[in-house]
């Protein structure tokens, strides 16, 4: 079984809460746990984003909210921003998979040797390329995606903690154990 060796989260409502401001970005519930987690196993860990305020924010204002997110909750082997509008056609916007191909790249690693947590959008563009996608279903999730997702958690230290032992196994990942225990090396 090949481990996963870098684990790329959906930056936005993922990571950290929508926010256009660095000021007034905010972690996600669980997000600082499931990095850590992943990081204490030296599982390599990166963010990518389509461009936030659909192409309204310039690139100086992206830079500056990365940097925010990278000091909440970094640091991170990589950020990617794909940097087209949603009626571009680019090869990088989620379903497509340019963005997860670039990220593995720049960090030295195969897709098949990734996971990507985030929307079904960001699932599929994984699977296209041979990597793993996970779905985190949120209020936006439609009822079709999450049937057709090929892996399912209820949030991200559920998908962190599926995917130390390998690949996702199963549709539906759990992981029931008490978060102290998680944190143990040799476990699970």
């Amino acid at each position: 079984m090949t481990r996963v060796r870098t684990v790329l989260f959906d930056r936005d409502s993922f990571l950290v809460e929508d926010a256009l401001d660095p000021d007034q970005v905010r972690p996600a519930p669980g997000a600082r746990e499931a990095l850590d987690l992943l990081r204490l196993y030296d599982v390599r860990t990166g963010f990518v984003a389509v461009r936030p305020g659909d192409g309204r924010l310039g690139d100086a204002g992206v830079r500056a909210l990365n940097r925010r997110v990278d000091e909440l909750l970094g640091p991170f082997d990589i950020w990617g921003v794909c940097p087209h509008g949603p009626d571009e056609g680019c090869h990088c916007r989620p379903p497509e998979p340019g963005l997860i191909l670039w990220a593995a790249g720049r960090v030295c690693t195969a897709p098949g040797d990734c996971a990507v947590v985030g929307t079904a959008a960001d699932a599929e563009a994984a699977a296209r390329v041979g990597a793993h996608g996970i779905l985190v279903p949120d209020e936006r999730t439609r009822p079709e995606e999450t049937a057709r997702a090929e892996h399912v958690a209820p949030d991200l230290l559920t998908a962190a903690r599926a995917l130390l032992g390998g690949p996702p196994r199963g549709r539906v990942l759990v992981d029931e154990r008490p978060i102290e225990s998680a944190f143990e090396p040799g476990e699970g």
